[in-house]
């Protein structure tokens, strides 16, 4: 902020009420209000014997906002504004001057300490587009009340015209902020009183050789310019009194920047600019602005491809009136503007006086609330600001938005209802994953607090642990941001494929060392079997989504497949399998049962030979069989089970459920109460969805069967099936 030392001087208090010009735009308890937060500025100023230059920036600020017809709720929170914060925290505020005022006074107290944060941060670490950056986003935090962000604009103004006091740093730096971020605001706000002197005062520092041209050319030739004008409004006002037309004609002060920036656009020099002499035409009704056109048209010789009809389409931020470029008196170019009483009230006050048909309950309430809406958007206003990061491809309403800030004074924009865990992994991955606590304001609060606009944050962390399953409950409130849910889930994810990783890496170098094929091209065998990354080939031979024999029959050359008979395959050394599965009808065979399928009697089951591993039994509807019988049907065996099939049989048993804490044990407690062994487990959360695998032993079908309603029954499971 600047400050500034001046000559004591206390102000007399009708000198001080006169300079605000209230000059009736406000009612009686209104300007009581207003002379009320005046008054207890001065005294404020006289009892702690403190220089005016707090009093003379709150009245001056209070000045543009009564010029503005700002709501009189501005003007007092303005006055007040030039009172201690110290004092104005013991006031009873909310009392005097009710709570709307309050609020306004708070948000741009707020405004004050996150600028002030953000400007303390030194220059190398934060670019000024990320200053830029962090005050716009502050700024549309504290849109909710649009009355705070017209203060904020009238306080811009105050500093650009005393900014020749500043070092020439501290210059440039104001005039970049004004530039790019309150100019723009103040013309999405339709606010031209304040946009036009925003972007002069901070030309005039940016380029001050280029505006001192421009103004020297315009001063130069000012005396014939106003002759030349007046003698247009003649010629033009006698035209309409013929036509019958009521209006008022005045000439349009042109301003410096709306001139370089046109020059530049159009690439013209200035005497072929069309709008340094011009027009404004102000009439009562809309149907009267195209009979000014007709007339002005017949008057003089239009010039083409510069008439924009900005009623029947206004632009962005509710601007309406018809422009058109006529050739005037002495063949030089002129501009005329034509447009409504309401048309030219909006289009120099813009949103700021419309608080008056709000509060008027009138039919014009409907242009308030629209631009309001728009406003938040602020989608028109993101693309116009030159900070704007340009892939960024959808911006979301700001009602959907809180911003809050890091104690460095970093802005972050999270989802409306957004918890102190969301913000952390904003921040940084890591911190969100170490997150243990967090402080809001100063306060400790609870992980699952919900935080609001322009609140300071902090995190407190461990250096060891994760993140908690808790977190990925719904029901629990921790996670609002779908980017730290994301991030939730992928950690779960991660610490479950370094497990797979390692355990497919043990299987795989088994199986290629059992059947002695050493060394394997690991990645050309992933391509084969379906799998573009080694480590999703891993993880699936972990997971039993791939057979090893599966495996057996890509590293085996096909050649030694086709040459070697079912009965040479099948090792005489190997052990007998289980007496309960007969293969041709005998039961001397060596076999095991696949993993693909975990046959269990009296499953219809079939025989697959293998490679001095003996035969494979699968389930004669096993999907994987399937897919190799089309090429190796010559392997296939006829099997069945034999008289005695008792014993322990491998089962794989999905349960898909909503993830909650103790999930897990309720499953395996199903399990245990019908006497079944659980070997394996696998589980994968996605997000509030759990899937979990267990290999389970059963000794019957019907036990099962049994297992499975069981553990249906358990809370949150969805389904469970066999797989």
């Amino acid at each position: 902020m600047v400050s500034r030392t001046r000559t004591p001087k206390h102000f007399d208090y009708a000198e001080g009420i006169s300079l605000l010009a209230l000059g009736g735009r406000y009612g009686q308890s209104e300007t009581q209000l207003i002379e009320k937060a005046f008054q207890l500025a001065i005294e404020s100023d006289q009892e702690e014997e403190l220089t005016t230059t707090s009093t003379q920036k709150a009245l001056s600020i209070a000045r543009l906002l009564s010029d503005i017809e700002a709501h009189p709720h501005c003007i007092v929170a303005a006055l007040l504004r030039s009172l201690p914060w110290s004092r104005l925290e013991k006031m009873a505020l909310r009392e005097e001057f009710g709570g709307e005022v309050v609020t306004i006074i708070h948000d741009l107290h707020r405004i004050d300490q996150t600028i002030n944060a953000i400007e303390a941060v030194p220059q190398a670490k934060q670019h000024d587009q990320q200053r830029l950056e962090g005050i716009r986003k502050l700024l549309l935090a504290m849109a909710q009340d649009i009355r705070v962000v017209i203060v904020a604009l009238a306080e811009q103004v105050w500093l650009m015209r005393f900014a020749s006091e500043l070092d020439r740093s501290d210059q440039l730096r104001l005039a970049h902020q004004t530039m790019d971020l309150y100019a723009p605001l103040a013309n999405r706000l339709g606010v031209w009183h304040l946009k036009w002197e925003l972007e002069d005062l901070s030309f005039r520092i940016l380029e001050p050789d280029t505006y001192k041209l421009i103004a020297q050319r315009l001063d130069e030739k000012l005396v014939d310019r106003e002759h030349y004008i007046n003698n247009v409004i003649k010629a033009l006002d006698k035209e309409l009194q013929t036509a019958g037309i009521e209006a008022m004609l005045h000439g349009r002060p042109k301003h410096i920047y709306s001139i370089v920036k046109k020059m530049r656009s159009k690439n013209l020099d200035f005497e072929h600019l069309y709008d340094v002499r011009a027009v404004r035409v102000v009439v009562k009704e809309i149907r009267d602005c195209y009979s000014v056109l007709g007339v002005v048209h017949h008057l003089w010789i239009p010039i083409a491809g510069e008439f924009d009809d900005y009623i029947a389409r206004p632009k962005g931020n509710f601007y309406r009136s018809l422009h058109t470029a006529v050739i005037g008196p002495e063949d030089k170019a002129l501009e005329i503007q034509i447009r409504t009483q309401e048309m030219h009230r909006d289009s120099e006050l813009g949103v700021a006086s419309h608080w008056r048909y709000k509060e008027g309950a009138t039919k014009t309430d409907k242009h308030f609330d629209e631009r309001v809406a728009w406003l938040r958007q602020m989608l028109a206003w993101q693309y116009e600001v030159t900070m704007t990061n340009s892939a960024r491809t959808a911006v979301p309403v700001l009602d959907d938005v809180i911003y809050v800030f890091t104690p460095q004074g970093r802005v972050i924009d999270l989802p409306r209802g957004a918890t102190p865990i969301d913000f952390a992994y904003h921040v940084h991955t890591d911190l969100g994953h170490h997150c243990r606590g967090a402080k809001v304001d100063g306060q400790i609060v609870n992980l699952n607090h919900p935080l609001d606009n322009a609140q300071r944050v902090e995190i407190i962390t461990v250096r060891q642990g994760g993140p908690s399953r808790d977190w990925l409950n719904p029901e629990y409130g921790y996670l609002k941001s779908s980017r730290a849910l994301a991030k939730v889930r992928q950690w779960f994810k991660q610490q479950h494929q370094e497990e797979d990783i390692a355990q497919g890496k043990i299987i795989f170098e088994k199986l290629t060392q059992r059947i002695g094929k050493t060394p394997v091209n690991i990645e050309r065998l992933a391509q084969q079997v379906g799998y573009s990354r080694v480590e999703d080939f891993l993880i699936g031979l972990a997971r039993g989504d791939i057979s090893q024999h599966q495996i057996e029959l890509q590293l085996i050359p096909e050649t030694q497949h086709d040459s070697v008979t079912p009965e040479q395959m099948i090792h005489p050394a190997l052990d007998q399998g289980s007496g309960g599965v007969l293969v041709l009808g005998v039961t001397n065979i060596a076999t095991f049962f696949a993993k693909c399928c975990k046959p269990v009697p009296p499953e219809p089951i079939v025989g697959f030979v293998t490679r001095g591993r003996g035969v494979s039994i699968h389930r004669a509807n096993c999907r994987s069989l399937a897919a190799l019988t089309g090429t190796q049907w010559q392997r296939m065996m006829p099997a069945q089970w034999g008289q005695s099939t008792e014993g322990l049989y491998s089962v794989d048993v999905v349960v898909e459920a909503q993830d909650r804490q103790g999930l897990l044990r309720d499953i395996s407690e199903s399990f245990t109460r019908e006497h079944i062994n659980v070997t394996a487990v696998n589980t994968l959360s996605r997000g509030v969805q759990a899937h979990m695998k267990f290999t389970v032993q059963i000794y019957a079908l019907e036990q099962l069967g049994r297992a499975l309603k069981i553990v249906s029954a358990v809370k949150g499971v969805t389904q469970v099936y066999r797989q």
